[in-house]
């Protein structure tokens, strides 16, 4: 820490002044501490780094320890104790809400003697407001604990005399040197372990939309580790120190240096903004963030999105760093004095003690293309660990070279596409082109939406680490290892003709976000002209043009549109032309549902698109001439829905009493065994035991089966959607159908919120009797109930929008409603229809992050379309005045 940083309150020698005339210890150490912290705010907000500030308050701490130690134990060093900074304290680096751990040191038999003074220290720090971590230990305890423990052992490694016995500090530096304990091998390996942990909590991205600037890859942690090894191994009392050393060029160092600056300065601004410790970068803070630091929203971008853009090209170009860096330190720690001969691979490239390297430093300078052979060669060469760090620097010195010529060579332009036909390790050399810089400066598209977040929670990466995940997820698809994550796409994938083609169609499907305009269409040019510069014929270019175009269009007509409805169907069809283009576009949106967010896909979404997948496949093999037929449909559904009734020995007259009241809408929005299942319970059922409530735990179907057989009244949608909401359970499909005589057959699927099916058979028999109640009741369900909203849905402003389309053929309207996402949703909207007398009679759950986007398709109380304005208006004010009603 350096000498000089002493914050106004020490240079002026006010709080000196005010002790020496006699003034009460713990109020004018509590107002020193007081006025330093607005006065450190102050000077941030005026444009006063982090950097400076933070030594400042760690001088400014020291001082108030030091005071109130003096006036706890009677002076500097009261004999056989010692008091030390330790872990980032110990650094000297204080932010405004970090924690300070401080060490008691004291000598055998003077702890007994020492307690009550130390907890009336302790107490004092407390009392002035200070977020004090402390233990009291010997030496002998303290290399107890350290070898115990790598990261007590870090903490000890920095501290920091502040008073006491010097004597105390200097044995357990003694003690704790690398001679004693934990050799530098072993601190090198254990802290790589503590890392690979720490970045597996994080998924190891750095990408998470909601980073932890400490703990995240490329977070300070990452430059804190460098520093440690870097002191354990070295002696470096700062990583500067390395440049000297060799394991560091000048320009690394300020890059890392200038990552810390701006980490810093993050981390004092969200110290200041949240009122308290926080190293989490959440949704609650991001916008104050970015405004306390300057940024305003343009015509394409957020300031959020600005400033998180900026946040995550830093980290990332820290775990580049310190990816190379402890690179270094392996080879240099784990093995120094096992000199191998390389083995040659061809003259550019060698394998050294199972590393790949160049041959000579040259290489990259007169082999340019080398820069996309050297992962090629690591995808053919598995039994390798990785690249040397010397081999990594060298690449990162040498992207430069990556330009248009490059870009134009023959050479290059075919090594890319090898890499991506290789029978294996596709994903993990995409990552590590990427993290070398090398992807970024090949496809500048790709190097432009590098840290690009979207400010929703819909998209929880940023575009770049979507985009791979999206790779990840199609290559595994490949994997037999990997078949029962996803049966039905790997048995596809494996009849695919060129599986480059879709990975070419993930790289490319969200590269023009953030430009303005349709990212598909700008993206599906983008590909095509990358295609063709890359030797494609014209076809498959073509092909992976219309993946990109057309990437979302699965999903959409899977999540927001009828798949009960023939002319739904025969329309998809036509739209993918042949079986190829239908294979392609159902596995590029599994890829890219499963890359947007982990909590999206889930058993509904999946049994959603391989129904569509299915009923499309089957529409183009019978012939995109000949559209699918209704009543040919209902024929075939009834014929084996007769076969399975016929198995469990119901006769043709008791099949056709319960199917003659039913219509034929019925027939096409239900499967066979779907249909068998209710005709079995309605054949049976009393009226006496109405309503009728059925539930069938998970199936292939995806989420938890309910029906529901009971006399029809206009409420009753809005009450049981009442009823499966307070049941804590989320819809995700409804069908309603009534009968001529009067009855409804509602059919719904169901998920608890963590996104699984209802299983146990107690929770099953809890559901059916609260929608039986519920069903049982007469009139309008109560009025919704404030319910507490999530934290981050709290921070996204969803306008309500509400659009009306007719559907004559299937004599309905569809109700598009789009609205912020909340507990209790379906409640409101189905007290609203319940409202305006209108019926349900499908329903498409969508939840997208932060927003609902859901399709209702309705009648009047006559079954008849919508036709009066006054409907119209009925519903929209309706769902207006539920939706956007002041508690939520």
């Amino acid at each position: 820490m350096p000498a000089t940083a002493r914050p106004a309150v020490l240079e002026s020698g006010d709080l000196a002044r005010a002790l020496e005339a006699g003034e009460p210890l713990l109020p004018t150490l509590r107002q020193a501490l007081r006025q330093a912290d607005a006065e450190f705010a102050e000077r941030f907000r005026a444009g006063t780094g982090a950097e400076e500030l933070v030594p400042e308050r760690a001088a400014l701490v020291d001082e108030v320890v030091r005071q109130l130690w003096r006036g706890s134990l009677g002076g500097d060093d009261p004999g056989g104790c010692a008091l030390l900074a330790v872990g980032g304290y110990g650094r000297g680096e204080l932010h405004p809400g970090s924690d300070i751990d401080v060490l008691v040191l004291v000598a055998p038999g003077r702890r007994e003697a020492l307690t009550p003074s130390l907890e009336s220290l302790i107490t004092g720090l407390w009392d002035l407001g200070l977020d004090i971590g402390h233990s009291v230990r010997s030496v002998e305890e303290c290399i107890e604990a350290a070898g115990d423990d790598i990261t007590i052992a870090t903490n000890l490694m920095e501290s920091r005399l502040l008073c006491g016995d010097p004597q105390l500090c200097q044995s357990l530096r003694q003690a704790m040197s690398a001679e004693r304990i934990w050799p530098s091998p072993a601190f090198f390996e254990a802290k790589l372990a503590e890392q690979q942990a720490r970045h597996a909590k994080f998924h190891d991205t750095a990408y998470n939309l909601e980073p932890n600037i400490k703990s995240s890859p490329g977070g300070l942690r990452d430059i804190q580790m460098v520093g440690w090894v870097a002191k354990r191994h070295f002696g470096a009392e700062h990583v500067h120190e390395l440049v000297a050393e060799g394991f560091l060029t000048e320009a690394e160092y300020q890059a890392l240096h200038a990552g810390q600056r701006f980490l810093w300065d993050v981390r004092f601004g969200l110290h200041l903004i949240a009122g308290r410790r926080e190293d989490r970068l959440l949704f609650d803070h991001q916008v104050g963030l970015a405004e306390l630091f300057g940024y305003v929203d343009d015509d394409r971008t957020l300031a959020v999105e600005q400033f998180m853009q900026r946040y995550f090209r830093t980290a990332m170009d820290i775990s580049r760093l310190n990816e190379m860096l402890l690179q270094h330190f392996q080879e240099a720690i784990l093995y120094a004095g096992s000199g191998t001969e390389p083995t040659p691979i061809n003259k550019r490239f060698q394998i050294r003690r199972d590393f790949l390297e160049v041959t000579d430093p040259s290489v990259f300078r007169r082999y340019p293309f080398a820069l996309l052979e050297v992962f090629l060669v690591l995808q053919q060469h598995p039994e390798l660990k990785g690249v040397r760090a010397s081999t990594i620097r060298l690449i990162r010195q040498h992207r430069t070279l990556i330009d248009e010529s490059f870009r134009r060579d023959l050479r290059c332009r075919s090594l890319f596409m090898e890499i991506l036909r290789q029978p294996q390790g596709i994903t993990h050399a995409l990552r590590r082109m990427h993290r070398y810089g090398v992807l970024g400066r090949y496809i500048p598209a790709f190097g432009r939406i590098a840290g690009r977040m979207q400010y929703d929670l819909f998209h929880v990466y940023t575009v770049d680490s979507h985009t791979l995940f999206v790779v990840r997820n199609l290559r595994r698809m490949a994997l037999a290892e990997h078949r029962a994550e996803l049966p039905l796409a790997h048995d596809i994938m494996q009849q695919l003709p060129k599986p480059e083609l879709l990975f070419l169609a993930g790289l490319f499907h969200d590269i023009a976000k953030g430009r303005g305009g349709d990212h598909s269409e700008l993206g599906a040019t983008d590909a095509y002209d990358f295609c063709i510069q890359h030797g494609l014929g014209a076809y498959d270019a073509r092909l992976v043009a219309w993946l990109v175009r057309h990437h979302l269009d699965m999903s959409v007509t899977a999540q927001r549109k009828d798949l009960s409805d023939p002319a739904v169907i025969t329309e998809f069809a036509r739209a993918m032309g042949d079986q190829l283009h239908l294979d392609y576009l159902y596995l590029l949106t599994v890829a890219d549902i499963r890359a947007t967010n982990p909590e999206l896909w889930n058993a509904w979404r999946a049994a959603l698109l391989n129904e569509l997948y299915g009923l499309t496949r089957a529409a183009i093999r019978r012939g995109l001439g000949k559209p699918l037929d209704k009543h040919e449909l209902i024929r075939d559904t009834q014929r084996d829905a007769r076969r399975i009734l016929r198995q469990r020995g119901y006769g043709p007259g008791r099949i056709r009493k319960v199917w003659g009241e039913l219509p034929e809408d019925y027939f096409l929005r239900h499967s066979a065994e779907e249909i068998a299942w209710h005709t079995e319970a309605i054949a049976e059922a009393l009226p006496a035991q109405l309503p009728l409530v059925l539930a069938a735990a998970q199936d292939a179907g995806g989420g938890t089966r309910i029906f529901l057989y009971a006399p029809d009244s206009t409420d009753l949608f809005a009450r049981c959607v009442w009823a499966l909401d307070r049941l804590g359970l989320s819809i995700q499909d409804a069908r309603v159908i009534t009968t001529d005589a009067g009855y409804t057959l509602d059919s719904y699927r169901v998920l608890e919120q963590h996104g699984e099916p209802p299983r146990e058979e107690q929770r099953i028999e809890e559901v059916r009797r609260v929608l039986a109640a519920a069903a049982a009741e007469q009139g309008p369900p109560p009025a919704p109930v404030a319910r507490h909203i999530p934290r981050q849905l709290q921070h996204f402003r969803t306008e309500t929008q509400i659009r009306f389309t007719d559907d004559p053929d299937n004599t309905r309207t569809v109700v598009e409603l789009i609205t912020a996402d909340r507990p209790g949703l379906l409640a409101r909207v189905g007290r609203a229809f319940s409202q305006c007398g209108v019926r349900v009679k499908n329903a498409k759950i969508a939840t997208m992050g932060e927003r609902a986007e859901d399709v209702f398709f309705i009648t009047d109380d006559q079954g008849k379309p919508l036709r009066r304005p006054a409907q119209y208006r009925c519903v929209r004010q309706a769902l207006q005045g539920l939706l956007d009603a002041e508690d939520l």
